[in-house]
């Protein structure tokens, strides 16, 4: 708990030991005539103002500024009512309880705020810089590229980088929600935040700290709060107009039935009571308090959610669309089939390696992995990739084309034979525009998509489709093992965002539409769905700019916990404005017919608040 909360806590606990006391002095002592009213009016001023001098200052401070109707405004104007028809008690009781549910509040709050902060704790004090033999700490900031770091046990990596010499196993649970150490030996990445748990690194830095992962991290959570919900910026119209028309409400409530029925006073107090009902604090609080804690509670499970609007949006989606490659699939791929036309299996196999070898793409990978030979690259010319459809290069001097079937057939090369039997994605070779033969290359499901699909489906989403590039009978087959019913395949990469297009225009109106990729090759996707979620995205700018919802982990099982923690958040939300505004009217309307008191007024105020903080507060237990 915070100085500042613990000061709170005090001043009330004192507050209201005095009340008490006053309570008991008024009813042993009484004055003659006018003084028992002086008397009071002085003895309960004690504990009201200490309870209350803070509300009428910002009151106070407000009307100067313009800001009339505010919470502060009500309670001032209620409270000083109450004093003026002599509920000295009361007046003291409603400000005492207003302060006690004003705690609550920002407890609530603290608390929520307390799970970005230990996210904040991520963020490194200094970085090892080794001189003449010497440590020296330096600010991360002043790391350069290039430079060589060192990392002791159970210090946090500060930069992102390759690890050069040594090996250990690092805490990476602030990064990912999960506590499973990772092992670092020489070649592998570090990633700034991770904590060393055992053996002594160097780092070569690969980026400045202003780029590092742990710098995009923290800039998305303390982004995130700029991005309101439809449902939070309705809250803020709400008060708006709401607050001055209750104010106007009690004005009315105290002048208009005196003039037929008499009885000023007896008005006058309804009056005050209508206005303590008013306060629209359970609102104001716990719809932004629920969101709050809703990204709170996902960024200590490893989702980074950029804003409350996606979070709202997300618990409301029915329709979620995955890319297939990299997202459902390893994007680690082998080959499964050569068949060679015309000649020998490791005469194609050494055409196909040397027309991928200026490649990185995962296929040519799988390829250059499988031919076992040198090449000579002085044998290569001319290399091109043709967007959609593969690569053309020359050798010795010879044309090589390797990639889909459309780039064969453009090319007005015959082929000849079955195609594979083999599932997976077809390599067709052809040199010197004779056709060469074909390769199948296949790609497997990753660890936990199953009970990732079958989670989401769980969750009661009624809609899954796959998006590839790949031919239709691979992606059927990758399909049909997870159970998604609609696919669209062999998809050039701007026929990806049509068909969300397609699936955005037949969505209802009330729901959304989720797109996870890999947030590379799938940003405009990412872009164009109302959320686009980022898989495997720890230390890819692609995927944090593109993305709405950044899973930091490759844990496909995390879609499904974003989703329960953005419907469990709408939910709660939905429930503190019909709990709320129902209280709040049914005590209005029974404090202006004079059946609900003071107490009741300060339960509708300051007990809906509290109630309404803790139920918003759920969101962070998941």
């Amino acid at each position: 708990m915070s100085k500042k909360l613990k000061k709170h806590l005090v001043r009330i606990i004192i507050a209201f030991a005095i009340f008490l006391v006053c309570e008991i002095v008024s009813h042993l002592i009484i004055l003659p005539g006018v003084w028992d009213r002086i008397f009071k009016a002085a003895l309960f001023a004690v504990p009201y103002l200490l309870a209350g001098y803070d509300v009428l200052l910002k009151a106070l401070r407000n009307i100067i500024k313009g800001h009339v109707f505010d919470e502060n405004f009500l309670m001032t104007v209620a409270t000083i009512g109450a004093y003026g028809v002599g509920d000295f008690g009361e007046a003291a009781a409603v400000m005492l309880f207003y302060q006690i549910g004003e705690w609550f509040q920002k407890y609530a709050v603290n608390r929520s705020r307390n799970s970005i902060t230990e996210l904040m704790d991520i963020m490194p004090e200094y970085a090892n810089i080794e001189k003449d033999g010497q440590l020296i700490q330096v600010d991360p900031y002043e790391v350069a590229v290039g430079d060589i770091i060192v990392v002791q046990p159970g210090e946090k990596i500060p930069l992102d980088g390759i690890v050069t010499e040594g090996e250990t196993y690092v805490d990476t649970a602030a990064l990912t929600g999960e506590s499973v150490p990772r092992k670092l030996s020489a070649g592998d990445e570090a990633l700034s935040g991770c904590i060393n748990q055992n053996g002594v690194i160097r780092i070569k830095v690969s980026s400045l700290f202003d780029n590092s992962t742990v710098a995009k991290i923290l800039e998305l959570v303390e982004n995130a709060s700029t991005r309101k919900a439809e449902y939070e910026q309705f809250i803020t119209r709400f008060a708006k107009y709401y607050t001055p028309i209750v104010c106007f409400a009690a004005i009315a409530v105290a002048l208009i039935p005196p003039l037929f029925l008499g009885n000023f006073g007896m008005w006058f107090h309804r009056a005050l009571i209508f206005l303590v009902v008013s306060c629209p604090c359970a609102l104001v609080i716990s719809i932004p308090l629920s969101f709050f804690s809703g990204i709170g509670g996902a960024s200590k499970a490893g989702i980074l959610v950029k804003g409350s609007n996606y979070l709202e949006l997300l618990g409301k989606a029915d329709t979620i669309v995955f890319d297939k490659t990299g997202t459902l699939t390893k994007g680690v791929f082998k080959v499964v089939d050569i068949e060679p036309d015309g000649i020998s299996k490791d005469e194609l196999l050494l055409l196909a390696a040397y027309g991928e070898y200026y490649s990185n793409h995962p296929i040519a990978v799988s390829i250059k992995r499988e031919y076992s030979g040198s090449i000579d690259i002085s044998r290569l010319s001319n290399y091109k990739e043709i967007s959609g459809m593969g690569i053309s290069v020359l050798l010795d001097g010879k044309e090589i084309l390797i990639g889909n079937i459309k780039l064969i057939n453009t090319n007005n090369i015959k082929v000849s034979g079955e195609a594979s039997k083999e599932a997976g994605t077809v390599l067709h070779i052809s040199e010197a525009g004779l056709y060469r033969g074909r390769i199948t290359i296949a790609d497997e499901i990753k660890d936990g998509v199953h009970n990732a699909i079958a989670d989401i489906k769980a969750c009661g989403m009624s809609k899954l489709v796959m998006l590839t590039g790949d031919r239709a009978d691979v992606a059927n087959k990758v399909a049909n093992e997870l159970g998604i019913t609609k696919v669209y395949s062999e998809l050039m990469p701007g026929d990806k965002v049509d068909r969300v297009e397609e699936l955005l225009a037949d969505k209802k109106t009330d729901s959304s539409l989720i797109f996870v990729g890999d947030g590379i090759n799938d940003a405009p996707v990412l872009m164009r769905a109302d959320v686009g979620i980022a898989m495997g995205a720890m230390g890819q700018d692609a995927a944090i700019e593109a993305a709405d919802i950044v899973l930091i982990d490759d844990n496909p099982q995390k879609i499904a916990t974003a989703y329960k923690i953005a419907r469990k958040t709408v939910r709660i939300v939905k429930q503190n404005i019909i709990f709320a505004i129902s209280v709040k009217v049914i005590v209005m309307i029974l404090g202006a017919l004079g059946l609900a008191g003071m107490w009741a007024a300060v339960f509708a105020d300051v007990g809906v608040a509290f109630l309404a903080i803790i139920n918003a507060t759920r969101v962070l237990k998941q």
